[in-house]
């Protein structure tokens, strides 16, 4: 365990330095490592798939082989000769806090997300495979925070729970336009291609302008009301966790927006120092009206036994 505790940090660190302070500063105590390992298992695995596996028979036989393992471990029957990286799932579900933990929704729904993109690779795809794609990794992220921060205290299960992380995935597809088209990966669905008559590449075209500012809206409409979700959470590391995921994604959007929606091949200016200044200052005022709420609330339980007892 102590093998694969050290090479999911090594992954995760090299790969997401926030997914790396995440885990480190709001998972809980006994279940860092294996937020490290959830993390750096798929990240290893969509590598696979994106980087070194080019036939698309190969890339499914791999994700089928690793469901395959997934459902073993899950019933305690661990195969022999794994890779490194596999072991990272195997400790990872044999730490397991139960059936309806979380953990075990977590990793089909991000399985799944794999098997979309590795079936989508060379081809558009439909509005609607696209929505269904989203709320697999909506779900999928929600679980995992929830699993890794404040495990076992009982969340709220709203419409409005995965919102945050819709408008975070939107965004996060526009923003990778450019890097997953010659990978054949098209975000824009196909209804948008055929019926505005414009090619993938062409994204600094007024039909794609309008369709990037169309996103641009959703994913702020559903970054404000899953913030609202997140707002209402009673534990502070899983709202800094919420806000702090949010966040990345809102100033690639600010930037989409001065860029009147043309979108860029790279916004590595959104990653800078000024990034980082900025998550430590949201993350104070979250701690701050955390604090606040819980004191008016205590203010507000103590006036209401102190007119009880007058009574």
């Amino acid at each position: 365990m102590n093998a694969t505790a050290t090479l999911a940090g090594e992954i995760t660190w090299k790969s997401s330095k926030q997914s790396y302070l995440t885990a480190r500063l709001l998972a809980d105590r006994d279940l860092v490592e294996d937020c490290l390992r959830a993390y750096a298992y798929f990240r290893w695995a969509d590598d696979r798939i994106d980087i070194f596996l080019h036939d698309p028979v190969e890339r499914m036989e791999f994700l089928h082989s690793q469901r395959v393992l997934q459902e073993r471990l899950y019933r305690d029957d661990k195969p022999a000769s794994l890779s490194p990286e596999e072991e990272m799932l195997v400790d990872l579900i044999a730490h397991s806090r139960g059936r309806g933990s979380g953990l075990r929704s977590f990793i089909d729904n991000f399985m799944s997300v794999m098997e979309f993109d590795a079936r989508r690779a060379g081809q558009a795809v439909t509005r609607s495979e696209l929505a269904g794609y989203t709320s697999c990794l909506s779900t999928a992220v929600m679980d995992g925070i929830q699993y890794f921060v404040g495990n076992g205290h009982p969340y709220p299960r709203t419409h409005d729970r995965s919102l945050s992380v819709t408008g975070a995935h939107l965004t996060h597809m526009l923003r990778d336009l450019h890097e997953d088209l010659p990978a054949g990966y098209y975000n824009i669905p196909l209804e948008v291609l055929d019926m505005q008559a414009i090619r993938p590449e062409d994204l600094r075209s007024e039909p794609v302008r309008t369709w990037v500012r169309e996103q641009v809206i959703l994913a702020r409409s559903c970054l404000q009301h899953g913030k609202a979700y997140i707002d209402s959470l009673e534990v502070l590391r899983c709202k800094l966790a919420g806000y702090w995921y949010s966040a990345r994604f809102e100033r690639v959007l600010e930037a989409i927006e001065r860029d009147g929606y043309c979108l860029r091949a790279d916004y590595a200016d959104c990653r800078g120092l000024a990034a980082w200044a900025g998550m430590l200052g949201l993350g104070l005022a979250v701690v701050s009206r955390h604090i606040m709420t819980r004191l008016q609330l205590i203010f507000m339980t103590l006036l209401r036994s102190r007119a009880s007892n007058s009574g």
